[in-house]
Order: structure tokens, then C-alpha cells, then sequence
């Protein structure tokens, strides 16, 4: 039997076997009240399942949980059966009768399997000691009666599952026969069938045939051999199959299958991808919000307007030149605050609800509509990140030029860069409310630190002319830039003057690095500033946090970016 999957179930079970036996049998009895009451379409705070077991409130503080009912009940099961099982009473000092499965099936006139199936809609049972000295499950009179009277249409149905006679088995086997010889219907439809003309159950007239099968050494042709396992290397193929658009009704004619066993390896291959899959997202309250997939899946992008600028973008170098790069560059659009950080919230939005969803996925019975939805998921995640990458893939360059002087190549380091990038992308926090160019520049060129001491030992892989070539292509692919860039820097330090008194303007000037050149710039810190004009590194910060209020309210949205970002 599994573990108890609630941490905090399991947690109180431990517990319990530390308490005298006395307590611990009323708390079994507990259980199982709390059991017979849950509704497995609803949720229940843990503390009020502690309550209901033990009489109290939980001395420490427990997280604010909500457990959903089908898996508290099957949890519940579980916690009864083992503190039954330490319990173990005695059957002769049972005041009531006490079945085993065995017995109550026979008494019933039903299968164990039904017996099974009665226990997860709510029979209960418990550990008992026989009289053989050894441990079994039991059912007590009174709570199998309970279970009747509350659930007369289960034991309607069981009539199909009651045990059969020998010459009852022998009818079955007889038509089973005859119409595998007479027909060419498949093992399902003969034991629709016979069920049919029988009025039996279809696990009944199928548990006869596999009987029939296993235990008989005739030769008559009865269609009860199913289809087998596949084997992992079919398996393997046919999904790979699949995967290439090869029809169903092709694969289910190479690998003599149903069409629906083939439904059903393809959805469990694709379930086990999903699951070894690593998803992480950054995560955000908003996320936990009722109403947050409509906030933020509300309004669609406009996926076919911003693709279209970064299609011809090449993230593999492999097969172009540098100056061919750095031309597929110059169109590259350019993202301002709202919209990077609203593909920034969707993008982890989606990957919140593809593993929120991942974590309902079935192994063992998959479902197709159910996959779909989060390979969508997926899927619209990675349209976004690569959007965010491309449009971010100047940077890279103008980063790895700044290293050239240490002797690395500029075409492996753009390579290495824009692998740096896509990291950044998954790791980038865009609650702190910061730039994405701010934390790809840092992470970018701190994996450069890296690795340029082995870049400077490699042999270039280009001769001086060509590196001159590319060096003077790049200074010419990036000099309208520098120069609006600097224009607009010149421009916010006249504005700073104007709205900031002289103790802001140096704050604001020396930490945001506003002196110096573009390349080489003066950036202080808190600290350095502080020890500049006689301040804590708090107060400074303090004073920072002023300047930039009166600076958010004079400066336009792209002259505070270029500031702050």
C-alpha cells in the first residue's frame, strides 16, 4: 500500500503511535466518522481533519492548507488501515461478527474484486488478529450492514458480479467458442456479447476466458488472448512514428493494435515526457488569484506582429559569419517597459499553470484533451522566451565586444553570450520591477568572467585582417546607437540639474553612472557615495529613493528607462 501523500497526515500518524492504545482506538474510531463524512468534490482545511481525529486544535501553527476530498479520503483509508493494524484487536473479543474478504464475498455472492471496489466507496475495514495468530483485514457486521443500506444501487449492480456456477462458466465458454469460429469479431465484441445475451458483466465474462486461457491446455480457438504489453523499444518506435505524422490507422496496423491502444501508448509516452520535463517559473501572488488567468491571459498578443521581426534573427552561429549576424541584428525591434514586462508575466504565468496542471497528471490513464492543455502551455511559453531572447541579442553583442581586449574570439563569445541569455530569461525576476537588459547585462558578462581566461589560450579561429574587418563592421553596424545614446544621456543630466538639489544630483548622478563614457563609466555605490558626502549607506539610499519620485514625474517613460534600466 502507498504512503500517505498529506505531510501533515503522515506527520499526525507518527504521532499517534506514540499515544496509549486507549486513545488511539477512540482516534480510529474518529477516522473513520471523518471518513464516512467527506465529500470528495470539496476541500477541507487540515486543522479542521486534526479536530475531527484527535478533539483538539494542533498546539503548533500548521499552514493554512486545503486538502481536496478525493485525495483525503484515500489518505484517510490509508491512515485507518495502519492504526488499525498496531491496534490488531483480537477477533474473539469482537462483540459482533467479524469477515474476512473471502467470507463476505461468498456471503454477498459477489467477487473480492467487488469486495475491493465497496472499500474505496466507503466500506469500512480494519486490522483484526484471527484466530491463526496472523493479521488480516476484517469487516465488522455492522459496518457492512451501513454500507448496504446506504448504498443500494452498488449492490444492484454487483448482481452482474455474483459468483458463478460451473455450468454457468461452461455456457460462457461454450459461446465464446462458437463465435470465434463462426465470426471474425475481435475479443471486445465477443465479450460484449456474451454479456449481452448473458446478462453478466464484461469483467466477469472477461476474468472466465483469461481463467480459461491460463489454466487450460485445449486448443479451441477462443479469442481471449489479449494483445500483450508492448515492449518499451515498440513503444518507443511508434511514438517516434507518431511524432514524424505516420496516421494511426498505419500504426495500428504495423504494431497490430487497436486504434485505442495506440491512443493509449502514444498519451503515456507523452505524459512521461511531460513529467521528466523540468519546469520553473518565478513565482508571484497574482498567480494564486481566483481571477488571474483572466487578468492575464485576457487579452491575446499579438503573436504574428512581434514573430515577424524576429524570425530572421540566427541564434546558431554555426553556419553565418559575423558581419551576416550582425546585419540579421539591425532590424531587431526594441521592447519598452510595459510590454517586456508583461511578455515576462505571461511567460511564467504559463509555466505556473503547466506545472500546476502537471502535478494532476495521470500515468497510468492519461487523457488526451488534458495533455493537450499543457503542451499548450508550454508551448506559448517558449513562443515568448523566444521573442525575449531575440530581441535581446544586440546586447550580447555589444557585451562581447567589450571583452575582444582580453584576446578571446568575438564570435565564440556572442555564441557563449546568447547561451547566457537564455538562462537569464528563465531566471530573470520581473516582480523586483527592474529592466531585463539590467539583469542579462550582469549575468552575461559575469559567465564571461568565466571563461575568458580560457578564451585568451585558444588560437583564433579568424586572422587579424578578418578580425579587423569585423571589428570596423561592428563599429559602423553600431555607432547611430552610441551616439543617440549619448545625446540622451546628456539630456537627462541637464533635466536632473533642473528638478534635484545639489545632494540628489550627485546621488543620482554617481550611482547610475550618468559620468564618464559609455564604455568606461564612473558607477559608485550606496556605500562609496555615502562616504563621499558624510551619509550612512541608508540615508543615501533614502535620498536616492526622493530624487527618484521628482525624477519619475518630470522624465518621460524612455528617459527614466534609460536612467533606471
Amino acid at each position: 500500500m502507498r504512503p500517505i501523500r498529506n505531510e501533515n497526515l503522515a506527520q499526525l500518524l507518527m504521532q499517534m503511535r506514540f499515544t496509549p492504545p486507549a486513545k488511539r482506538s477512540r482516534q480510529l474510531n474518529a477516522a473513520e466518522k471523518l471518513l464516512s463524512i467527506i465529500d470528495v468534490e470539496k476541500e477541507y482545511p487540515f486543522e479542521f481533519v486534526y479536530y475531527k481525529i484527535t478533539g483538539h486544535r494542533p498546539k503548533t501553527e500548521i499552514p493554512q492548507q486545503l486538502v481536496r476530498g478525493d485525495q483525503l479520503a484515500e489518505d484517510l483509508r490509508i491512515l485507518i488501515w495502519k492504526l488499525s493494524g498496531q491496534l490488531a484487536a483480537p477477533v474473539s473479543l469482537q462483540r459482533e461478527k467479524v469477515y474476512t474478504t473471502e467470507e463476505l464475498a461468498k456471503h454477498l455472492s459477489v467477487s473480492a474484486k467487488t469486495i475491493a471496489r465497496w472499500r474505496k466507496k466507503g466500506l469500512m475495514t480494519r486490522k483484526f488478529l484471527f484466530d491463526d495468530g496472523k493479521k488480516r483485514l476484517g469487516f465488522l457486521k455492522s459496518a457492512v450492514d451501513k454500507f448496504l443500506r446506504e448504498n443500494p444501487s452498488l449492490v444492484e449492480s454487483a448482481a452482474g458480479f455474483k459468483r458463478l456456477t460451473k455450468k454457468e462458466k461452461d455456457d460462457i465458454l461454450r459461446r465464446a467458442v462458437a463465435l470465434a469460429k463462426k465470426t471474425d469479431l475481435s475479443r471486445r465484441q465477443v465479450i460484449d456479447r456474451i454479456a449481452r445475451e448473458t446478462g453478466r458483466a464484461h469483467e466477469t465474462i472477461r476474468a472466465v476466458l483469461g481463467n480459461y486461457r491460463k489454466n487450460s491446455s485445449k486448443k479451441a480457438r477462443v479469442p481471449v488472448q489479449p494483445r500483450g504489453v508492448i515492449s518499451p523499444a515498440d513503444a518507443a518506435e511508434l511514438y517516434k512514428l507518431y511524432r514524424q505524422n505516420v496516421p494511426v490507422d498505419e500504426l495500428s496496423k504495423r504494431f497490430g493494435r487497436t486504434r485505442s491502444s495506440v491512443y493509449r501508448i502514444i498519451s503515456q509516452k507523452r505524459a512521461r515526457a511531460l513529467l521528466a520535463k523540468k519546469i520553473e517559473f518565478i513565482p508571484s501572488p497574482e498567480f494564486q488569484r481566483p481571477d488571474a488567468r483572466d487578468d492575464i491571459l485576457a487579452e491575446p498578443l499579438d503573436w504574428h506582429l512581434l514573430l515577424s521581426h524576429t524570425t530572421d534573427c540566427p541564434l546558431n552561429l554555426e553556419n553565418h559569419s559575423l558581419p551576416e549576424y550582425i546585419e540579421a541584428l539591425t532590424n531587431t525591434p526594441i521592447l519598452n517597459r510595459d510590454t517586456e514586462l508583461e511578455l515576462f508575466r505571461r511567460y511564467n504565468f504559463l509555466k505556473f499553470l503547466a506545472s500546476t496542471a502537471r502535478a494532476d497528471l495521470s500515468l497510468a490513464r492519461p487523457r488526451g484533451r488534458f495533455l493537450e492543455q499543457i503542451e499548450s502551455y508550454l508551448e506559448q511559453a517558449e513562443t515568448i522566451k523566444k521573442i525575449l531572447v531575440e530581441v535581446n541579442l544586440p546586447l550580447v553583442v555589444t557585451i562581447a565586444n567589450k571583452h575582444t581586449t582580453t584576446g578571446a574570439n568575438l564570435l565564440d563569445l556572442v555564441s557563449e553570450g546568447n547561451v547566457s541569455l537564455m538562462n537569464a530569461v528563465e531566471k530573470f525576476d520581473y516582480t523586483k520591477g527592474f529592466r531585463f537588459a539590467t539583469y542579462a547585462t550582469w549575468a552575461i558578462a559575469k559567465d564571461f568572467a568565466r571563461k575568458i581566461p580560457a578564451e585568451a589560450l585558444r588560437l583564433r579561429k579568424t586572422t587579424d585582417t578578418d578580425m579587423e574587418k569585423l571589428q570596423k563592421d561592428f563599429r559602423a553596424k553600431t555607432a547611430a546607437p552610441i551616439v543617440a545614446i549619448e545625446r540622451a544621456r546628456h539630456n537627462l543630466i541637464k533635466l536632473i540639474k533642473q528638478n534635484l538639489d545639489d545632494r540628489e544630483q550627485y546621488v543620482i548622478i554617481s550611482h547610475f553612472a550618468l559620468t564618464g563614457t559609455l564604455i568606461r563609466k564612473n558607477r559608485k555605490t550606496l556605500k562609496q557615495i555615502g562616504d563621499d558626502l558624510g551619509l550612512t549607506k541608508e540615508r543615501v539610499r533614502q535620498i536616492e529613493l526622493v530624487a527618484l519620485q521628482k525624477l519619475r514625474q518630470s522624465l518621460s517613460a524612455e528617459e527614466f528607462d534609460l536612467l533606471t534600466g
